[in-house]
């Protein structure tokens, strides 16, 4: 990658006084690029995706360091000028999509309230705008669906509609926190292609969040791993997992699972870590 990258980030945080969270977490990504950020629970992969959104303070967290995203620092900005950017130029897909959804909205509501954010109150467009949406996340483009309440969806239908929500203004960065997560490894798969696309159509940069290594190199052009609140090691996904440099992410390799068969020629698999 070359030239001015979409964001650079450095970053230091820590709640209501406590221990760091992060320390000094450094990264950058280009733009068009899907950046993995893996980690086990509790390293503050989740800090750093409320940090570039700027919803840090609304959980008390202290943070320092900077967020230059093209070419502003957005540590520095107030709430109403990042509630402008917010959605529009970075948007957020979250880990559980069917409470992160308003159980008394219907799917087109949510859309077109998403619209009206950065749209001001005018209605015009947003439904053509949301039933292209809907198709291109594989999603019925029909106004039967836009009826719909959250209740009536599935897991992985709800988090494809939060990825339309996501990508209703055509943001240059998605950062997607676990998305996967809540989801059978079917639907997983299919989410994990849904990103892909939308990579390839759109060229939006995407910061995917996730502690599952192996789902994350299917995805990303480029893996960072993070561990004890700071940066340790990147690189492309093959070469992380073919020649990891740093023993956290040779542990984090060597607890993926394999498949394999028992025997030569055997049907009874067994799994192995290692």
């Amino acid at each position: 990658m070359s030239g001015e990258p979409l964001l650079a980030a450095r970053l230091s945080a820590s709640y209501g006084g406590g221990p760091p969270v992060l320390r000094h977490a450094e990264f950058e990504i280009a733009e068009g690029e899907i950046l993995g950020l893996a980690g086990e629970s509790g390293t503050g992969k989740s800090t750093i995706a409320l940090a570039l959104l700027g919803l840090h303070r609304f959980r008390r967290a202290s943070i320092s360091g900077y967020v230059r995203f093209q070419g502003r620092d957005l540590l520095g900005l107030p709430e109403s000028q990042l509630r402008t950017m917010r959605g529009r130029r970075i948007s957020f897909v979250p880990q559980s999509p069917i409470s992160s959804l308003n159980p008394v909205l219907t799917i087109g509501a949510h859309l077109r309230e998403a619209w009206r954010a950065h749209a001001g109150r005018r209605d015009g467009g947003w439904r053509a705008r949301a039933l292209a949406l809907l198709e291109s996340v594989s999603l019925p483009p029909e106004e039967r669906f836009l009826g719909l309440y959250p209740r009536e969806l599935s897991v992985g239908l709800a988090q494809r509609v939060l990825i339309a929500m996501a990508m209703i203004h055509s943001p240059a960065l998605i950062v997607a926190d676990e998305p996967t997560s809540a989801l059978d490894v079917v639907t997983q798969a299919e989410i994990l292609e849904l990103f892909r696309r939308v990579n390839r159509e759109t060229g939006a940069a995407l910061l995917y969040i996730s502690h599952d290594l192996a789902a994350m190199a299917s995805v990303a052009h480029r893996i960072a791993i993070l561990r004890q609140g700071g940066i340790v090691e990147s690189g492309p996904p093959q070469r992380l997992l073919l020649s990891p440099r740093h023993p956290y992410t040779a542990r984090l390799v060597a607890a993926i699972p394999r498949l394999e068969f028992s025997e030569p020629g055997g049907q009874q698999p067994c799994l192995r870590v290692g």
